[in-house]
């Protein structure tokens, strides 16, 4: 890892929406860092830390999110919604239109985490330069939303991950589901094909990254890709938890997306998932180089993340 820029010597304020595994990471990173953060939810959640001040805010209402920016140099904007193309139009267009005229109005950057959703050509290496124009369902929503940002007149940075692992990433496809079987010495039904390559973020590398984007200027107004490790494969990612644990690596089978697809027909949350089981059905690789090096941020190396992952989950399963 380099060393911190100039900028970020100083203590700052800042804003994160959104309480979930990417909002709050952000907000300890920050607060760890010695700044001190306002953590705006709904339900006033998130991780207690004498840097953050927790509150309740509806980040669709422009004066509720006006009033949690007070004083802030920057707005990360981390919330999500249910894991539908309907919900996500009903909901994310709207609140990222509210923080993109406050970031305006304060003259401030909004700094947003995003997927791979929108990339038109998921089959090839995804770079910084690779088109998005992906349309339909869930992929269209990511697509209009990084074109809105683009369209903005406040300074945006967009920072792309693959899925993401790490403490803290609970409904991921390395994250629960994945961890149970591990530690639960079960059978791991792994989405499409366990062993083909596949990129994945460690979410700490995420925040990292929206960090430092946020404190750089110059990185202002651009597509960044997290730093991210060369891609492995689901089977791997599951006999590394284990290894780092000390445990004996799950059984692995696939579930093909055409199953998933015939699921869909009849259930809804099958079809939503059946929607992105392209992912797994061939190589889905990302590459950051180019970011990394802009950024001056490198990934965690795959063991070391699966190694404070499975502490993490230790820690959480002896607290339930």
């Amino acid at each position: 890892m380099s060393q911190p820029h100039p900028q970020q010597s100083r203590a700052r304020h800042y804003l994160v929406t959104g309480a979930g595994p990417i909002g709050s990471t952000v907000a300890l990173q920050l607060a760890n860092a010695g700044h001190s953060v306002t953590l705006a939810s709904r339900s006033g959640s998130g991780p207690e830390h004498p840097g953050i001040r927790r509150t309740r805010t509806d980040a669709t209402d422009p004066v509720q999110l006006a009033e949690a920016a007070t004083g802030a140099e920057a707005i990360f904007h981390c919330i999500h919604a249910a894991y539908s193309a309907e919900a996500w139009r009903k909901v994310l267009p709207q609140a990222e239109a509210v923080v993109l005229a406050e970031a305006t109005r304060a003259g401030i950057p909004a700094v947003f985490p995003e997927s791979l959703y929108s990339y038109s050509e998921p089959r090839a290496v995804m770079r910084e330069d690779s088109p998005r124009r992906a349309s339909g369902g869930k992929r269209g929503v990511r697509t209009a939303l990084l074109d809105a940002r683009e369209a903005s007149s406040a300074n945006t940075v967009s920072v792309v991950a693959s899925d993401y692992y790490g403490p803290g990433a609970e409904n991921a496809h390395a994250g629960t589901r994945m961890l149970e079987a591990v530690f639960g010495g079960k059978r791991l039904a792994a989405i499409g094909n366990p062993d083909l390559p596949h990129s994945f973020t460690y979410l700490p590398d995420l925040a990292a990254a929206m960090v430092r984007a946020a404190q750089r200027p110059e990185l202002w107004n651009r597509v960044l890709h997290a730093p991210t490790a060369p891609p492995t494969t689901q089977r791997a990612m599951a006999e590394g938890y284990a290894r780092a644990a000390s445990l004996t690596a799950p059984r692995v089978s696939g579930i093909p997306g055409w199953v998933l697809r015939a699921l869909g027909t009849v259930n809804r949350d099958m079809r939503e998932l059946a929607e992105m089981a392209y992912q797994f059905d061939a190589a889905f690789v990302m590459d950051s180089a180019r970011s990394e090096a802009a950024l001056g941020l490198s990934p965690t190396p795959l063991e070391e993340g699966f190694a404070a992952t499975a502490a993490w989950w230790t820690e959480r399963s002896a607290g339930a």
